[in-house]
């Protein structure tokens, strides 16, 4: 059997629009093209709106696809189990709603060859149709991750990443998140990249971060009915927690090997 170069793992929750609008098949055009082996992991966490029976039939049509069903943990959770499925050197963890297009891998994947062991996608301060109030939330948490943990990374949270797989599958087992995972409820955010980013600091790996293209995509009316009410400032304030125990985790050595 041919070892597969590239896995790329899509969490799935509450996509139905996204999928309607053709954003695995925008993926599948892309990699069709391409001259190394992949797959494509989608990993449905337990989607209430149908999102699952939509992702199976474009798998059971498509080849290199394959779906994942899960129970809802979120989307760390998410990524992590597609993470212990895929067989790929690298891992792509990548959002549904392609707000990053799958052709900015083009600027990500040669970084592998120069030696880094994780590429990142940074999407800078230019972010198309991104409301004036997350703009603000983004910048008012970047200067507070980088105070706080000394980070030198301008974007952790962009959905777009790249792994050496054996990195991938030794750094995600640290996430608090994973080590306490629970049922999760609704759609949430949350600052699991921060933790994921700062354990490879720690253990020494090499991480390049690359301008990508983004401009939000999202389609889901699931999900931004669950944004409204008030949401948004509740998961500003979660993802300060989540970052202050970050701080506490580096204290206590928690991320050495």
């Amino acid at each position: 059997m041919k070892q597969i170069f590239l896995s790329v793992v899509i969490p799935c929750y509450n996509e139905k629009e996204n999928l309607e609008r053709g954003a695995l098949d925008q993926v599948k055009d892309y990699l069709e093209k391409q001259s190394y082996s992949w797959e494509v992991i989608v990993v449905n966490d337990e989607s209430p709106d149908g999102s699952g029976e939509i992702v199976k039939s474009f798998c059971q049509k498509t080849s290199g696809f394959k779906l994942l069903d899960i129970k809802h943990g979120g989307k760390a959770v998410a990524v992590y189990s597609g993470i212990k499925e895929a067989v790929g050197e690298i891992i792509l963890f990548t959002d549904m709603d392609q707000s990053t297009p799958i052709n900015e891998l083009s600027k990500i994947l040669p970084k592998f060859k120069e030696g880094f062991d994780i590429v990142i996608g940074s999407r800078g301060l230019e972010r198309k149709n991104f409301s004036f109030f997350r703009k603000l939330a983004s910048f008012i948490f970047k200067n507070f991750r980088e105070i706080l943990l000394s980070s030198k990374i301008s974007d952790t949270q962009a959905g777009f990443k790249a792994f050496k797989t054996s990195v991938a599958k030794e750094l995600f087992p640290l996430l608090t998140i994973i080590k306490n995972a629970s049922q999760a409820k609704g759609w949430t955010v949350s600052a699991f990249d921060v933790e994921l980013l700062t354990a490879a600091v720690v253990r020494g790996y090499k991480i390049a971060e690359v301008p990508i293209v983004w401009e939000d995509r999202d389609e889901s009316i699931a999900k931004a009915k669950e944004r409204k009410g008030g949401k948004f400032f509740k998961e500003s304030l979660d993802m300060a927690k989540e970052v202050l125990r970050v701080k506490c985790n580096l204290i206590l050595g928690r991320y050495h090997k």
